[in-house]
């Protein structure tokens, strides 16, 4: 039994050999007394051999998929539509959206979030008494609404600001119980009308949302940036550049909101912000502070006339929305009567944000900005496996030999590999395998192999070398410990 602290792209992760192939995953708490304290969350298989998974991929672009991600999703087996805007998630699209979530996970959990989970199917009774349900917006027509057999109005959960003041209200009464910031990953319906752009504009969508409960504007605004923060690292981890800008609080309402946006050619919004926000967005000591410092706004909330930036200074893109940051006042608190006791003994509507990401919209966000005219081509970070070994000529007693070594010897070390033993052609293997964008290529053949060489590829560059079997994995290793 041993530990590997590699990055894995999940930080202060350990994974603990229980058997040739199967692992412990786990979160490392904390190291006292030379004891491990560790939360076991996960047994994982590294059995992962091309020819026993299901990586059903599509040679033609089907004729629905009209965006790059969309149809690099479709032919690289990640996902399926089963109707009008729903998908199901096949072996490889999931593993990226687990890497999504366990990243969210971790940023959310380091700001000093606590987890729940809160029902997909909510009450009608409790959007009526925050006046949102039937108001005519569109949140409003979007929501999925039906009864059940006793004649109860439900709907299918958009959001979640009703349910969570119902359970703040009923379980919070003192300000020494605040500031508190609860979160979910969870599955959440709003009926398009128009479901276009795969997972990027789809009717059923994983999403993180989060709430934040405070006694006062000042610390409620506080909670904001601490958000906006996470928000920033856990983008900048998954290989994104974000960029927050000023945008209108919609349907959602509140008194002040952020989006925060990926840049692709393709993006439904076009935003407007200053061009030194880029760099100004590359110090880790950046805050809200310095975010005011620069002008930044979606197209709603542009206006050419108060524009006090020169022109040659001010960038227009077309970006994704991938997050959303709305600090509330007390509207809902006071719609939901949620009242706690201040210091005076006083009862006061706390104040409140909330904030969302859009877990299964990030991973075709992800995919519009990176990839080429072969495929995807993913960050390391969020990849759905680390390295993928090509054998050119399975069958060859030598070939084998060294693909299995390299595999378990990579695989022991807590890599997720993928080895392509197919009996496809070398071809057929070379392009599937830039499709679905794994971030490092082995491939063993007959030739090199002769010559004690394997040749390594970069997806990111193309770039391809022979090297020995141990330089070829000691190159992946070296990337993957500067990543961490």
């Amino acid at each position: 039994m041993f530990f590997t602290y590699l990055n894995l792209g999940i930080r202060n992760q350990i994974r603990i050999l229980i058997s040739k192939t199967r692992y412990l995953t786990c979160n490392l708490l904390s190291v006292t007394n030379n004891l491990f304290y560790l939360h076991i969350f996960d047994i994982e298989d590294r059995r992962m051999f091309l020819s026993q998974y299901f990586l059903p991929t599509l040679k033609d672009t089907p004729a629905e998929a009209s965006i790059i991600s969309h149809q690099l999703m479709l032919r690289a087996g990640m996902i399926r539509p089963l109707a009008s805007g729903i998908y199901s998630w096949l072996p490889l699209g999931l593993k990226v959206l687990k890497r999504i979530e366990a990243i969210v996970r971790q940023e959310m959990d380091d700001a000093h979030g606590q987890e729940v989970i809160m029902p997909c199917i909510q009450p009608a009774s409790l959007w009526k008494q925050s006046g949102r349900f039937g108001d005519g917006s569109d949140l409003s027509t979007e929501t999925l609404v039906m009864k059940d057999r006793h004649d109860c109005e439900l709907l299918f959960s958009p959001t979640a600001e009703e349910v969570i003041c119902d359970i703040f209200k009923n379980n919070v009464q003192s300000y020494r119980d605040l500031p508190k910031n609860l979160y979910q990953i969870q599955w959440k319906f709003r009926d398009e009308i128009r479901p276009r752009y795969g997972v990027m504009r789809g009717r059923e969508f994983l999403m993180k949302d989060a709430y934040s409960f405070d006694m006062d504007e000042e610390s409620s605004i506080q909670s904001y940036e601490n958000m906006l923060i996470a928000y920033l690292n856990a983008f900048n981890r998954m290989g994104l550049q974000p960029i927050p800008v000023r945008a209108n609080t919609g349907s959602i309402g509140g008194d002040y909101s952020h989006e925060i946006h990926v840049l692709a050619e393709t993006g439904e919004s076009v935003i407007y912000y200053e061009r030194g926000l880029l760099e100004a967005l590359e110090d880790e000591a950046f805050d809200m502070d310095d975010l005011e410092n620069f002008y930044a706004m979606e197209e709603e909330k542009h206006n050419a006339t108060e524009q006090l930036i020169p022109a040659e200074e001010l960038c227009v893109s077309k970006g994704i929305e991938v997050g959303h940051l709305f600090y509330l006042g007390t509207k809902y608190s006071s719609a939901m009567s949620v009242k706690v006791q201040n210091k005076n003994g006083e009862l006061i509507h706390p104040h409140m944000g909330c904030y969302g990401i859009g877990i299964s919209r990030l991973v075709g966000a992800i995919i519009e900005a990176n990839h080429d005219d072969s495929g995807i081509i993913w960050p390391i970070e969020v990849a759905p496996f680390h390295c993928i070994i090509l054998n050119l000529n399975v069958g060859n007693e030598d070939c084998d030999a060294v693909a299995v070594s390299i595999y378990s010897e990579l695989s022991d070390i807590g890599l997720d590999i993928l080895y392509d033993d197919t009996a496809d052609t070398v071809g057929a293997k070379f392009a599937r395998a830039d499709l679905i964008g794994i971030p490092f290529q082995i491939v063993v053949g007959t030739k090199n192999v002769g010559k004690g060489l394997v040749e390594i590829k970069f997806r990111e560059d193309g770039e391809m070398r022979a090297l020995s079997k141990e330089d070829a994995m000691n190159s992946i290793l070296e990337v993957l410990l500067v990543k961490e």
